[in-house]
């Protein structure tokens, strides 16, 4: 039995099926981790989803940003654009609720202790170990999967709250957490998320750091596994693990396996 990661696949469904034929993956005895972002901008989101969840136990996703603006599309609690026109087939698909109602079930964060490994889309909070992360990913599943979904993905956009404290409450408590676990990349020295910077850490402005360097984070020990960052690339360190490779833009989409002492990686072209 094999543990693949797979960095942000964003509908890219063709480098997807040939990076499981270079793996060899078998459904039956593997199992995958996805860090988010299956759909958006490459151009077989809805072939890419129908295939993952037709996995079943098999695949085990987390959900990105991406992902969680198209619950939001396909809720009615934002309004269609051209930017997301990579979308319009799946949400005029025939089954685009059954596929938004299994994606809406998915996790913002997964963990297996046999592994000692995190998995989320964009990272975790410096003050969170794994069992606050895995609770204040819980918060935003609970309420994703409650009847009042709707107004949660109405008002999950924006910028604020970007500091932490356990007395944040309601909305600007979720946004919070939904903004940490799937849009950060830099913070600053006291933690603030800085979440209009999009590029490489090395050309963010000074006094901003990648969330995984700050100083004595209270996840420390636990390897953990994201992706969204693009820019940043493939990172594979015994406890830090970056798999978007810009597969959507051109580049590669990689998979590295997990279970193993010294982490196999494999890579295809992207689109």
């Amino acid at each position: 039995m094999a543990v693949y990661a797979i960095g942000d696949i964003q509908g890219c469904y063709d480098p997807f099926r040939r990076l499981l034929d270079e793996i060899d993956f078998d459904p039956a005895k593997d199992t995958l981790w996805l860090v988010g972002d299956l759909v958006n901008r490459g151009p077989k989101s809805l072939k890419t989803l129908r295939f993952v969840k037709d996995l079943g136990d098999a695949a085990i996703t987390v959900l990105g940003n991406h992902d969680l603006h198209l619950l939001a599309l396909e809720a009615g609690s934002v309004r269609h654009g051209k930017r997301f026109s990579s979308l319009t087939k799946l949400l005029n698909s025939s089954d685009c609720g059954e596929l938004c109602d299994w994606l809406r079930h998915r996790p913002l964060a997964h963990y297996d202790e046999d592994l000692e490994t995190l998995l989320v889309h964009a990272g975790t909070h410096p003050a969170w170990n794994v069992k606050k992360t895995l609770a204040r990913a819980a918060e935003v599943e609970d309420a994703l999967q409650a009847d009042g979904y709707r107004t949660l993905l109405g008002k999950m956009y924006g910028n604020t709250p970007n500091a932490w404290t356990g007395k944040l409450k309601g909305y600007p408590r979720l946004r919070f957490i939904i903004n940490c676990l799937t849009r950060m990349r830099m913070i600053t020295p006291a933690h603030h998320l800085a979440l209009t910077f999009s590029g490489s850490p090395w050309r963010a402005r000074k006094g901003m750091i990648p969330w995984y360097e700050a100083p004595d984070p209270a996840w420390h020990g636990t390897r953990i596994v994201f992706g969204h960052w693009s820019a940043l690339g493939l990172i594979v360190l015994p406890d830090l693990v970056s798999l978007d490779t810009g597969c959507v833009w051109g580049r590669q989409l990689t998979a590295v396996r997990l279970d193993k002492r010294l982490p196999r990686v494999v890579q295809v072209e992207g689109e």
